[in-house]
């Protein structure tokens, strides 16, 4: 990606087109080009046979200035940087600053390509655009343009899964304005990427972030808080500040249970050939216990198979 800073200040990433597919376009347009030039220059000798040596001369070098040249200059205008190679490839011609193409702009161009790429075979502009750290050729240069791509693959983005159900509202006192911006886009993209990590890479990496998160808001990651799920709770509290600093003061929605997402995503990475290490309780926020004023675990009671004569009627009869 390039960027390019308009006049306005505004910072726009760009992608520069390559070798190769200018390569392709500019052959695409000189395979059109000399189609044309080849039609029209049998038409005129047809037409003009009864003219003298030096008229045929003329006609043929007025031919080749404005079918070679000047249709491509014209079609760039017109186009605002979009011949039919560049179309086919999905390239544009623009401004330095990102903003569409002029005529002086492609006249400048055309006539410099009229040497670096018609009269050398393409030689002084390959070579150009091989220096050039965004693929620019000469006439790019002196003209002030760059060839950017239009058809840029669409990357998914990431899913950021939401915290277990029994971290909400837990971080809602951290003072989270000490947090640059980098460090909230680096904890994002692990949440979206660490299913896709080795289990101990990605524990490691997790800890790694929370200690930096826990230093810039400090406090500590609770004891017992797996450091993943203290990354997605703290950054769907940033995501709820936001929210209700956008649309009014009402209370963040509630996280979905159902979407916590699949079992083991926060747990511990799993060691393979040593015995499983003891899994503390799941402790629910707010059962305090009674004696030592620390938490308990919750208790499911276990479900009881109800005898078939005490089960209420439903009215549905199965078929014999």
């Amino acid at each position: 990606m390039s960027e390019l800073v308009t006049g306005e200040a505004v910072a726009l990433e760009l992608r520069p087109a390559r070798l190769p597919s200018r390569a392709l376009a500019v052959l695409l347009d000189l395979v059109a080009a000399m189609a044309v030039y080849v039609a029209v220059t049998i038409v005129l000798v047809t037409s003009t046979a009864s003219l003298d040596e030096a008229a045929q001369t003329a006609l043929s070098i007025a031919t080749f200035v404005l079918v070679l040249v000047g249709a491509p200059i014209a079609v760039e205008t017109l186009s605002h940087g979009r011949s039919l190679g560049k179309m086919a490839c999905g390239l544009r011609v623009v401004r330095d600053d990102g903003g569409p193409l002029r005529f002086r702009h492609a006249l400048v161009r055309g006539l410099i390509g009229v040497i670096e790429i018609l009269m050398t075979f393409g030689v002084v502009a390959c070579i150009a655009s091989f220096i050039s750290a965004r693929g620019r050729r000469l006439g790019d240069v002196f003209a002030g343009t760059l060839v950017v791509r239009e058809r840029i693959p669409v990357t998914r983005t990431g899913f950021v899964p939401p915290p277990p159900p029994w971290l909400a509202g837990r971080f809602s006192g951290l003072d989270l304005s000490a947090v640059p911006d980098g460090l909230w886009l680096a904890v994002r993209q692990y949440l979206t990427r660490m299913q896709q990590l080795d289990p101990q890479v990605g524990w490691s990496m997790a800890e790694r972030l929370a200690s930096d998160l826990a230093e810039r808001t400090g406090a500590p990651v609770p004891q017992g808080v797996p450091p993943a799920a203290y990354l997605a709770a703290v950054v769907q509290e940033r995501q709820a500040r936001e929210s209700r600093r956008a649309f009014g003061s009402g209370s963040p929605s509630s996280p979905d249970p159902a979407g916590e997402g699949p079992a083991g995503v926060y747990g511990a990475p799993a060691v393979y050939g040593a015995p499983a290490a003891d899994v503390p309780p799941v402790v629910a926020p707010g059962a305090a216990s009674e004696s030592s004023g620390g938490r308990r675990p919750v208790e499911v009671p276990e479900m009881q198979e109800v005898p078939e004569g005490d089960r209420p009627g439903t009215g549905f009869v199965p078929p014999a």
